[in-house]
């Protein structure tokens, strides 16, 4: 589980927990016996049989496509249709081999989706934990306003790691629901920074949400990168 330096309203900072939230889908697939539907991974293909490989070994792609038809070159019977899992993502040079420096870019399209202009992506530092702090800035914006204003993408929600931590963070999230309203956090030391969470990762706008029910408390961080605006302004 990943953690989060953050401040309250008095300036005080902690250390806590945060986590994705996973909401359960109501929806329930099944098969026609009435079985339950399982998702797996299957292999189609090793980097011997890829496209671009096989290619090289022929004249030109309707020799390719001859020898597809009568040999099936590009299907390997031992390991083609295996079961997989634990799959992690690699960037590969045009070579096939392993990249393991790789500068990723960022192409920006208008509202046609006509491309604009191409960039690096930034490699900036995480900053929400370490020796960087999130800071609660004072900014309130009622939750009728905000949810008309950004798009949210992501939600996170923070957890006491202590008996500390605990009252730490009740007490942020009885102070937002009692004003119904959302807090604003950002990185930084005057907290205008957008957040980053990981090495690189996408900058985000931070809104804290709290609700308590009882000696129960949910603070839940949501992010964006988008704001909704008129069209002409």
């Amino acid at each position: 589980m990943r953690t989060i330096n953050i401040t309250n309203e008095k300036k005080r900072d902690a250390q806590v927990c945060m986590e994705a939230i996973k909401k359960p889908s109501g929806v329930k697939r099944l098969l026609e016996n009435g079985e339950d539907y399982i998702n797996i991974k299957v292999l189609k293909n090793n980097l011997a049989l890829a496209f671009d490989t096989l290619s090289k070994n022929y004249a030109d792609l309707v020799d390719m496509g001859k020898a597809i038809i009568v040999d099936d070159p590009e299907i390997d019977m031992e390991v083609t249709g295996k079961k997989i899992s634990g799959t992690q993502k690699l960037y590969l040079d045009k070579n096939g081999k392993i990249a393991y420096r790789v500068n990723m870019t960022q192409i920006i399209k208008d509202p046609l989706g006509e491309e604009k202009e191409r960039r690096d992506l930034s490699k900036a530092l995480s900053n929400v934990t370490g020796e960087s702090i999130v800071q609660w800035t004072g900014k309130k914006f009622p939750k009728s306003e905000t949810i008309r204003k950004f798009v949210f993408q992501r939600k996170l929600q923070l957890k006491h790691v202590s008996g500390l931590t605990y009252d730490f963070l009740y007490d942020m999230a009885k102070s937002l629901q009692e004003t119904k309203s959302l807090m604003f956090v950002g990185g930084g030391a005057k907290g205008n920074e957008p957040l980053i969470l990981t090495q690189g990762g996408e900058p985000y706008r931070g809104f804290l949400e709290g609700r308590i029910d009882g000696e129960k408390y949910c603070l839940i961080l949501h992010l964006t990168n988008m704001e909704m605006k008129v069209a002409g302004r």
